[in-house]
């Protein structure tokens, strides 16, 4: 077939073929009947080209059947912290070590149990489990008989029902919680199958140290040969490029450097044609901008008081000329309340508030690679600098003042777009 109504055909193939493939970069496991259920059918009708281009360019595993498709990613930077599994809502709070440990027990009892569970009986053995000696010893222990160990219990199973592996049957977890009912649920075992993401089974990891245990779980192979050292700095740099909100020349080794210099195009191409991303390319590093904005678990400006306070700290950090204590800002925060408090709510005004206020747009800052916290402060990474707000330039006598600009950034380097606020694109995946 050829003609204007192939073009349309092949045009509206490739458009179901990039929302298969970031719907998988947003939630790496989709569920026949969940809240994407549409995109799930997308995926399954795409299974080859994406699996092809997954296990090609990053090295990630794509399984899919009637009932899931699990996408098996591995983070290009293993040891960042600052997008951790929630709940539910991007607004809920973080899991804790404890909700993690809760998590891993859960999907191990789960594992052995059967095709029906109450919440009670996934307590007993989740407490069972945890009398283990070595974990006894690296000081993890567990009742569940205080509330707030219940609350987190609560918290592992409401995501396991988000991400489809327990559908709830009868009852409610807030009165497990209160201790006034139980809860059942039916268990989906193809899905639970799919939660591990590594390449390695724990029990089958050899290292004492936590980094060197994560190193040995993603190792794919020997890198004997250059070929197989060229494959394995592709996938990294390109799991950054989809994963991370910029990748900075500076965090990478030389030979990674040397790679992406010559392969530059190559990669943010091959990027840009599966899932949109633009490519911002500056003399610090890369970001894949998202012209869409939905690609992401944490965007800047955000609307409200907190995103309103990030943006106010962020602009103070990117005139900033070194690092700068969290002391400073809070102090910081309290000059801004003056002048912009009765836009903030009641809580961000109350006196003793600047620490809480600061933490939160820290983390925002450092989960988009804006700042970075180091042992002298908090220190401004060179994207932040779009974020700067310039004083006022006097033109000469009678020509217009041009009002203050409200960003700064660095000179591009073959830019490819307008300048824009960096956007994150990486998804929710700690949780996976």
């Amino acid at each position: 077939m050829s003609g204007p109504l192939a073009e349309v055909l092949d045009g509206q193939r490739q458009a179901d073929l990039q929302k298969a493939a970031r719907s998988l970069l947003k939630e790496p496991l989709l569920t026949a009947d969940g809240p994407y259920a549409d995109e799930f059918k997308l995926v399954r009708r795409h299974t080859a080209e994406l699996r092809e281009w997954f296990e090609r360019n990053v090295g990630w595993t794509l399984r899919t059947d009637a009932d899931a498709a699990r996408l098996r990613k591995t983070p290009g930077t293993l040891t960042d912290a600052t997008h951790p599994a929630r709940e539910a809502a991007r607004s809920a709070l973080p899991f804790t070590r404890r909700r993690y440990v809760l998590l891993c027990l859960a999907l191990a009892a789960l594992e052995r149990g059967e095709s029906q569970v109450a919440l009670g009986r996934l307590a007993e053995q989740v407490v069972l489990a945890a009398a283990d000696p070595e974990l006894v010893a690296a000081g993890i222990t567990f009742t569940l008989e205080r509330r707030d160990e219940r609350l987190d219990l609560a918290a592992v199973v409401r995501l396991l029902l988000r991400l489809g592996v327990l559908r709830r049957v009868a009852g409610d977890e807030d009165a497990y919680v209160s201790g006034s009912g139980d809860v059942l649920y039916d268990v989906r075992r193809r899905v639970l199958a799919g939660m591990p993401a590594s390449l390695r089974g724990p029990s089958m990891v050899e290292a004492e140290g936590f980094e060197e245990r994560l190193v040995e779980m993603t190792a794919w192979t020997a890198l004997d040969s250059d070929e197989l050292r060229f494959r394995a700095v592709r996938w990294k740099l390109t799991r950054i490029l989809l994963d991370d909100p910029v990748l900075y020349y500076d965090d990478l080794t030389d030979d990674e450097l040397a790679y992406l210099t010559r392969q530059r195009g190559f990669i943010t191409a091959r990027i840009h044609e599966l899932t949109g991303l633009v490519p911002e390319v500056r003399a610090e590093g890369i970001a894949m901008v998202d012209p869409m904005d939905d690609l992401t678990d944490a965007r800047m400006p955000e609307q409200g008081t907190h995103g309103h306070i990030t943006l106010l700290l962020a602009g103070h950090l990117a005139r900033a000329a070194g690092p700068v204590e969290p002391v400073e800002l809070a102090a910081r925060v309290r000059e801004l309340a003056v002048e912009h408090g009765g836009f903030w709510s009641k809580s961000a005004r109350e006196p003793g508030a600047e620490p809480e206020l600061v933490e939160q747009a820290l983390a925002r800052l450092v989960a988009l690679g804006l700042a970075e916290r180091t042992e002298r402060g908090v220190v401004p990474r060179p994207a932040l600098a779009r974020y700067a707000v310039g004083e006022p330039v006097v033109r000469e006598p009678g020509r217009a003042r041009r009002p203050a600009t409200t960003e700064q950034p660095v000179q591009p380097v073959q830019p490819v777009q307008p300048v824009q606020p960096v956007q994150d694109v990486r998804p929710v995946q700690d949780e996976r």
